[in-house]
């Protein structure tokens, strides 16, 4: 009963941290408002993580172009997460390069990158970032406070307090990816 408790006031000791930090607010507000504009303007939402960060890309991207709370039309939003694609440009290329190669096939300057990393360093993703921004890509990230490569490069990032273990990071980008649905909803009218 005593690690639940744990864990518990651990995990609502870093969501309390992340609240009681007003510019968090105007980050997740600024990332809504360029992901909005980008669906209005014709463009898409391109996803990328690893492993946990993979399915939150993922669940990010579903929930736009199926469904959040609401019936209402589909947002073209795709996480870069085929497994045929991702061992294909590991193989010929290298696993760094299996998110900026689709970038660099399918993006467009109306675009925009959701690049999620709990350390902020994961190379794939921040060579992702890189190519976005070749494009002229508006970059948003999901990270950790502190210094990392994937804040350097964005034009939006979101930093989760810094944790021991990414699991806590995590918690965070989810709360934070559901807010920016729901803000992306209602910017479009939803």
């Amino acid at each position: 009963m005593n690690k639940i408790i744990h864990s518990l006031s651990e995990a609502l000791s870093t969501l309390q941290k992340f609240i009681d930090k007003p510019v968090n607010i105007k980050l997740i507000d600024q990332a809504a408002t360029i992901m909005a504009d980008c669906l209005a303007g014709g463009g898409k939402i391109i996803s990328c993580g690893n492993g946990g960060s993979m399915c939150d890309a993922a669940h990010f991207a579903e929930e736009l172009t199926g469904r959040f709370r609401h019936n209402r039309k589909p947002y073209p939003a795709i996480a870069i997460n085929d497994p045929a694609y991702l061992t294909c440009v590991g193989n010929d290329f290298s696993f760094d390069d299996v998110f900026s190669r689709f970038v660099e096939a399918t993006g467009n300057k109306n675009d925009v990158l959701l690049a999620i990393s709990t350390s902020g360093n994961s190379e794939n993703v921040v060579r992702a970032a890189y190519e976005a921004k070749k494009l002229d890509m508006k970059v948003v990230s999901l990270t950790k406070e502190g210094k990392n490569r994937l804040n350097d490069i964005s034009d939006v990032s979101i930093a989760s307090p810094e944790t021991p273990f990414s699991d806590r990071i995590q918690e965070i980008h989810i709360k934070v990816i559901h807010i920016m649905i729901q803000l992306i909803e209602s910017k479009l009218g939803h």
